[in-house]
């Protein structure tokens, strides 16, 4: 695989009505198939009174962007009348790193498979494109762990370069990067030569 792809720049949700039955698109942008997973659970809590939440996802599976994970399920519509056609606007647009979850209310009317399609369809595609499309780079997580003497060394650093971080203070400082792939190594040995190497180093 190449190392850019089409991604959404971020999360958002498109609503429409069709013969009474509610659907709504929620899409979000991830990083691993845990994220995704755990984005369709939290949709399927936050809408548990739904008659379908219907997920599809395209995700990289690996840092090397070697694996394409693919996922979508029907949740209780015909077969092949919902999570595929959802996943199917993904493919087509070449998006990954993606979830998806379509809710849908039933409107007392039958839609038809043909229906289904091409609702749940436009669900994925009008939250894709309020979302938006963006080319990036694969991304991984690297932790580093260092006492607070080098924690300003060290946060210096990743605000000098941009990168997106969280850093958690306890007996000792963790800073929790997401970095482009391709960029992950010089990012490490830069911090083990400003730390003298004392900072300590895993990918999270």
């Amino acid at each position: 695989m190449s190392q850019t792809y089409n991604t959404i720049a971020e999360a958002a949700t498109a609503e429409f009505v069709v013969q009474g039955s509610e659907f709504i698109g929620h899409a979000r942008p991830v990083d691993a198939v845990d994220d995704a997973e755990a984005f369709i659970e939290a949709i399927r809590e936050e809408y548990a009174d739904a008659t379908h939440n219907v997920p599809a996802y395209r995700v990289r599976a690996d840092s090397d962007g070697d694996l394409l994970r693919e996922y979508s399920s029907d949740d209780g519509e015909p077969a092949s009348s919902a999570g595929k056609p959802a996943l199917n606007v993904l493919t087509q647009r070449e998006i990954e790193n993606c979830v998806v979850v379509v809710t849908r209310y039933y409107g007392g009317t039958n839609l038809g498979v043909g229906g289904l399609v091409r609702a749940y369809s436009r669900a994925v595609k009008d939250a894709v494109d309020a979302a938006g499309v963006i080319e990036e780079r694969p991304h991984e997580r690297v932790s580093i762990t260092v006492e607070y003497d080098d924690s300003g060394t060290v946060r210096g650093i990743l605000e000098s370069e941009g990168y997106e971080f969280d850093a958690a203070y306890e007996a000792d400082v963790s800073f929790d990067v997401r970095v482009p792939v391709a960029d992950a190594e010089a990012l490490r040995d830069r911090i083990r030569s400003a730390t003298s190497g004392r900072a300590v180093l895993e990918s999270a």
